[in-house]
């Protein structure tokens, strides 16, 4: 398994120390990163992940809101792979129109996003977990209804938030999911309330056995209420002193 991680995590550091913050995450052991909203800051970032070694194989960016064109000519740049669209608001979910509505946006963005090489994929909060229609959640109707080449990145903890098992709901996504969130809590919706990894009540190795097609998982915190590159620390070191069973 090969981990990355959401640089939302560290989003107030980078904020004041873009470059350092990178050295930080290189530091602890990560070789990988997933930006967000990368466009303004491409140069700077595409400079501090060659300079540590990192690439970033997956990114967020809201794709259906946003100038498309100019966030996948900043993902071709930084060699982000897959961009991932984060973030469809909650009342888009309770109806199959509205799902296949967003389908077909994600569809289109897949289209343009292959003129530059970029894969496109949609990441989850609880709610398209917690929406069940017709005795399957949202989130299995948007992949019913997604072309075969857009992927999903499958929020774990969000999906237990969301009243599902997260391994099982990995066996049911199948390939389709390319990427997972990695995080650990009280498996509340409070961001706050989150942990590192390995110090919350989420099965984390049943998670990962249970992730057959994944290219990386994510390590993400939301918010953390201490030090955050202590509880990123504390996370990669977790994963990797671990092993995921057969």
């Amino acid at each position: 398994m090969s981990y990355s991680i959401q640089l939302y995590t560290v989003r107030k550091a980078l904020e004041e120390d873009l470059a350092g913050t990178i050295q930080r995450l290189a530091d602890i052991g990560f070789t990988m990163v997933e930006p967000y909203r990368f466009v303004a800051k491409a140069a700077e970032l595409k400079k501090a992940l060659a300079e540590n070694n990192l690439t970033a194989p997956s990114g967020h960016a809201p794709l259906l809101s946003d100038d498309q064109d100019a966030i996948f000519e900043a993902a071709r740049q930084l060699g982000i792979g897959t961009v991932i669209d984060p973030h469809v608001p909650i009342e888009r979910w309770n109806s199959i129109e509205d799902i296949k509505a967003t389908a077909e946006q994600l569809n289109a963005a897949a289209a343009k996003g292959a003129e530059y090489g970029v894969r496109v994929g949609y990441h989850n909060h609880w709610w398209e977990v917690e929406s069940v229609i017709d005795g399957k959640t949202a989130i299995e109707h948007l992949a019913d209804n997604l072309a075969p080449e857009v992927v999903l990145e499958l929020d774990t903890y969000w999906a237990a938030v969301g009243g599902q098992d997260p391994a099982e709901l990995l066996a049911k996504l199948g390939d389709r999911v390319k990427f997972i969130h990695i995080k650990d809590g009280p498996v509340t919706s409070d961001p706050s309330s989150q942990l590192a990894v390995g110090d919350g009540k989420m099965p984390i190795w049943d998670v990962l056995a249970a992730a057959g097609s994944l290219e990386a998982g994510v390590v993400e915190l939301d918010d953390f209420q201490g030090d955050m590159f202590e509880a990123v620390r504390d996370s990669y070191n977790y994963l990797s002193a671990g092993k995921v069973s057969a």
